[in-house]
């Protein structure tokens, strides 16, 4: 069954409601793509037109759960261990090496940690440099699907795709095609359930050393980026680092954050 007919002017007042909610941006061109996920959603519940089911959303005693739900099926997980390890190697062994020596416990944020893979990543160098009890670490997300499949540290073959196929690592096991992470490392992690949009959620997390934001800028519009990375730049301590992804860079948002070099990376800074 083709999905349902989504008019340009459904799109547009459809697509704010999800940006009010999560923040995620859909443009023009990719209304083929909202409305297939929409559709399956809408057509599940028995709505006939995309109209009607905006109208369930916006208006109803039921919509707003019912919009968490469709969030759910409209954010991205992409991830997987040690994507972009280069960034998360350098934060470990050069910039924080200082404060777990003299300012333990570090903090740590993972602001879109999606099913854990890059948190878990994290983990095991913070256990590698023999620091990880020294750190407290907070993995969010705005998926509670996503951080439930965090939650049961079970991962799938293809989150190693940025290692080799036999490459040795202690903190892994292998079944099949299933991924196993020492429990020992996820213990540690405090899973919550965070929208980056809200600055009141933000702020009631306190303050970090670092805070990773990671691939998940490239979602919002320039307007929703400022406003979250205004929320993160409050988050850290004065000297605190933010990490974005490789192919993201806040210097066209005119942010009060220093962008420093550091191991061939790129870092932002809170000088005060």
């Amino acid at each position: 069954m083709p999905p349902l007919a989504l008019p340009l002017e459904v799109f547009t007042i459809l697509s704010r409601l999800v940006e009010e909610r999560a923040g995620l941006h859909y443009r023009p061109e990719d209304l083929d793509l909202l409305r297939s996920k929409v559709s399956a959603r809408a057509e599940m519940l028995g709505f006939g037109a995309l109209l009607d089911y905006y109208y369930f959303l916006r208006y109803d005693a039921l919509g707003s759960p019912e919009l968490d739900l469709l969030v759910e099926c409209l954010v991205v997980h992409e991830t997987y261990f040690f994507r972009e390890g280069d960034q998360l190697r350098v934060l470990v062994d050069q910039l924080l090496v200082t404060r777990f020596q003299r300012n333990p416990p570090v903090r740590i944020w993972c602001a879109a940690s999606a099913t854990g893979e890059e948190v878990v990543t994290l983990t095991m160098m913070l256990a590698d440099a023999g620091v990880l009890g020294k750190t407290r670490i907070v993995a969010t997300d705005i998926s509670e699907r996503a951080l439930e499949q965090a939650r049961r540290n079970q991962f799938r073959g293809r989150a190693l795709r940025a290692m080799a196929r036999n490459e040795p690592n202690r903190w892994l096991r292998r079944e099949g095609e299933r991924i196993f992470v020492d429990p020992a490392l996820t213990a540690s992690i405090e899973w919550k359930r965070v929208n980056l949009i809200d600055p009141a959620a933000v702020s009631a997390l306190g303050q970090f050393d670092a805070v990773l934001a990671r691939n998940v800028l490239i979602y919002f519009s320039d307007e929703t980026v400022r406003r979250v990375v205004a929320s993160l730049s409050q988050a850290l301590i004065p000297g605190g680092f933010l990490l974005v992804g490789a192919a993201e860079s806040l210097l066209r948002y005119g942010t009060s954050l220093s962008c420093e070099e550091h191991g061939g990376a790129f870092f932002y800074r809170r000088i005060s």
